[in-house]
Formats: structure tokens, sequence, C-alpha cells
């Protein structure tokens, strides 16, 4: 009978204590992967090579680094998506995270000591966490089917994508309106993220679907932290 009971189904097909299980062990890996980022962040903008390297990269140096982050997102996401080893999806959520800590130096260090400082940061963090619970309470609260964003998100970043590559080797700044559509596009995938770990994962995938929303809210930061910036 227990055996029966622990075996994994669909979140959306689970009663309502396994659903409650799934989303409080999701949640709480998403805050933990916010306190691991806060934790590994303070940690490397004290290491005065790394931040000078990493405020030195500019043009096809900045892509290669955007190349290497994509490549390890890829490694992460296999690791966490396709193991029902626990030890593995952990290890590829921390792989994520690390790197996510990485590109995250120079904007938090030109925001630290250029823009505004801890106090923007923590309204960043602040208005990102709002709008992160705001949109997923929309979804887990409601029946609406946001299925439909799949295609226009898969679509936008490519676009997007497209005019970082644009705007990197020809030396443009995107500007202030290409955050705010970066914005929306990051709040389209936390409304599609939480309605596919809704309706699609099943009740043993909560690391995954950790690491699912934590992209997303990171997308999110580092595009409101860019507006406000973009503000002084």
């Amino acid at each position: 009978m227990n055996g029966l009971e622990n075996t994994p189904v669909l979140v959306a097909h689970a009663d309502a204590a396994r659903q409650a299980e799934f989303y409080r062990k999701t949640y709480s890996n998403v805050a933990f992967g916010v306190l691991a980022f806060i934790g590994i962040e303070a940690v490397l903008l004290k290491i005065d090579p790394l931040v000078n390297l990493m405020l030195s990269l500019q043009g096809y140096s900045w892509l290669l680094l955007l190349g290497g982050f994509m490549a390890v997102t890829w490694v992460a996401q296999n690791l966490t998506y396709r193991n029902a080893d626990r030890t593995k999806q952990y290890a590829g959520f921390l792989l994520y995270i690390l790197a996510e800590a990485i590109i995250f130096v120079p904007l938090l260090y030109l925001a630290m000591n250029f823009g505004g400082g801890p106090q923007m940061i923590a309204q960043a963090g602040v208005i990102t966490g709002t709008l992160f619970l705001g949109l997923t309470a929309a979804v887990l609260m409601t029946k609406t089917d946001f299925s439909f964003l799949r295609t226009g998100l898969v679509v936008g970043f490519f676009i997007a994508l497209g005019l970082i590559v644009a705007g990197t080797v020809f030396g443009f700044n995107l500007g202030l309106w290409f955050s705010v559509g970066m914005v929306l596009l990051a709040a389209g995938s936390i409304l599609y993220s939480t309605y596919q770990i809704k309706n699609e994962f099943g009740t043993d995938q909560y690391v995954p679907a950790a690491l699912s929303l934590f992209a997303s809210l990171m997308l999110l930061f580092w595009y409101v932290l860019q507006i406000l910036m973009s503000r002084r």
C-alpha cells in the first residue's frame, strides 16, 4: 500500500495532499536557489581578478561567455530533467545557480558601485519577487490555460537572442524598451513554466520544476534591475 501511495503521478491528477507537498518542495527549492545565488554572488564579487575579467568582456568575448552560459545551461537541464537520481538533479540545479551567479557578476558590480548600490538591488529583488509570486498565484489559483504562450515565448526568445547578438557585434545599445520587452517575456515564461509544472510534471519532479521557475525568476530580475539602473 505504501509503495502505491509513493508512486509518482502527474501533479494535476494527484490528491490535494500530494499536490501541496509537491508545491512546498518546489518553492522551497526555488527559495534555496535564491539563497544559494546570493551566497555564491557575495563570494564572487570579492574575487577581484574574476570581477575585472568579467568587466573587461566586450563584443565577441561577451558573446563567447553567453555561448558558454547556454552550454552550461543545457548540461544543467539535462542533469536535472533527465535523471531520476535526486543527487544528479541537485547537481544540475547547483551548476545552473553557479552559472547564473557568474554571469551576474558585472551587472551586480555596476549596480553596487555606480547604479544605486545595495538599495537599488534590494528594490529590484522586491519588485521581482512580487511579480513572481503574483504570476505564479495567477496560474495556481485559476484554471486558465497558458499553454498558448509556448510558441510566442520560443519566437520571442529567438528574436531577443538575435537582437543581443546584433547589438553586441555592431555596438548599439538595445535601450530601455528592450528591457521592458524582456520583462514581459520573462513574465510570460513564469506563467508558462508554472502552468507546465502544474499540468505536465510528476509529483517526484520538484527539483526540475524549481530549476524551471528559478531560470525565469533570474531572467526577470536581470531586466528589472536593468530598467532601474537606466533611470539613474
